[in-house]
């Protein structure tokens, strides 16, 4: 019989282990080990999705139960912003049927934190929290909104639900019916919409983009909140693929910088990209990916 312990030290026929300088090569990212209980993926949207399913797109049976308000420099610059925010919670005020949501994620240390106020008349103030390690703030952003959205719809006698948010790019991916890395929250969002849209013909949502540095004092309140917290990530248990792309962009980054910083790098050709005020511009993210 064989020896279970010297069976134990044997490599998987599929482990890293395994892989030749090649195979390394060809994988071009990150090489996780998925024998090592210690790591984990988050799980990945079912194409079979019922809200995937012909004939029951969101987009295509209550096109008119949603929409966004955008913003632009010029109306954060007049204070247009501030104002109109100013009058929908004013109006929302008069109407008990109205649930104001505003959520905010922040990370520090590698640990997100997702937080929703959710503003109800004459109801006490209804808040969640929740703390994530090595996602990206994309995912922080629609958990937060996710988790809005899902208390709201509890609520009785809830006809129309405000998402007030800054991250105006990432409740856009919840409509958005193509692959994307964020499908599994945003088909949470979609089913909870569904209900609530199959409810009353009638019900809406809006999605109000404020920008933090417009300092709107409901969104400055979560603001704050969001940034309150210091906590000391622990061993990993979970990395997400999302972020796992991130450090690699952000490796990336950090080498272009690197390089084009020495002269001997970028040689005496070349000559640096500037805006309109002359400053130097360097590679950033954009809004959903780098």
């Amino acid at each position: 019989m064989d020896d279970p312990s010297n069976s134990s030290k044997k490599s998987m026929p599929h482990s890293i282990n395994t892989l030749t300088n090649r195979q390394r090569n060809i994988a071009k990212g990150h090489l996780i080990d998925l024998n090592n209980k210690v790591y984990g993926i988050f799980p990945s949207f079912s194409p079979l999705h019922l809200e995937l399913a012909p004939g029951s797109h969101i987009i295509d049976n209550f096109l008119d139960c949603f929409s966004f308000n955008l913003t632009n420099k010029k109306k954060e610059k007049d204070k247009i912003c501030f104002q109109e925010l100013d009058e929908m919670v004013l109006q929302s005020s008069s109407f008990p049927s109205t649930a104001i949501v505003v959520t905010d994620a922040s990370i520090k240390n590698d640990i997100a934190t997702s937080i929703s106020h959710v503003h109800l008349v004459n109801h006490p103030l209804i808040k969640t929290v929740h703390h994530a390690a090595f996602i990206t703030s994309m995912e922080a952003e629609l958990f937060a909104i996710r988790c809005g959205i899902n208390q709201a719809c509890t609520k009785e006698n809830v006809s129309k639900i405000v998402v007030v948010t800054d991250s105006i790019h990432a409740a856009k991916k919840i409509f958005n019916s193509k692959s994307h890395p964020y499908q599994t929250h945003t088909m949470a969002i979609l089913s909870e919409l569904h209900q609530f849209f199959n409810i009353n013909q009638e019900n809406s949502i809006e999605f109000w983009e404020c920008s933090s540095c417009l300092k709107w004092r409901f969104h400055q309140d979560i603001n704050k909140d969001s940034k309150s917290f210091n906590l000391t990530p622990s061993f990993p248990c979970k990395i997400s693929w999302d972020y796992c792309k991130k450090i690699d962009s952000d490796n990336i980054i950090n080498q272009w910088k690197m390089t084009f910083q020495a002269l001997d790098g970028k040689g005496r050709q070349f000559l640096d990209p500037v805006d309109d005020n002359l400053n130097i511009i360097e590679p950033v993210y954009t809004k959903g990916g780098p």
